[in-house]
């Protein structure tokens, strides 16, 4: 009897991975939410809406830590999601391949940008 892989006996290989990004994609949306919501209340509760008080904002040690921590958020919520799209449209392995590499090497790039952004400030 041929072993069709098949029925209760079955080996199921990677099904934990789909409920991990799954989980991954919660969590890291609801840490932009609440960057979001914070934002956003310092910017109706402010007065002062010139660069230096956008500045100051920025400065200020926990608000920097909180928004890379928004921004790897951020990033690691977009390469769960490209890399679900690219696997689940594009069929060709060497065009995933590159395809996948290439949105990981942005995101790396974008994330390293931020850094560079947030402590210049």
């Amino acid at each position: 009897m041929a072993n069709n892989n098949i029925g209760p006996k079955r080996r199921v290989v990677g099904a934990h991975y789909g409920l991990r990004d799954w989980l991954a994609q919660r969590v890291t949306a609801v840490v932009m939410v609440l960057y979001t919501a914070i934002l956003l209340i310092s910017f109706l509760t402010g007065n002062n809406f010139t660069y230096e008080g956008w500045a100051g904002l920025f400065a200020q040690q926990w608000f920097k830590l909180f928004s890379l921590v928004t921004f790897l958020a951020l990033a690691y919520h977009a390469w769960v999601g490209m890399r679900d799209i690219w696997m689940d449209y594009v069929k060709p392995v060497g065009i995933r391949l590159t395809l996948q590499i290439a949105t990981l090497l942005w995101l790396i790039v974008c994330a390293a940008w931020s850094v560079q952004i947030l402590w210049s400030v």
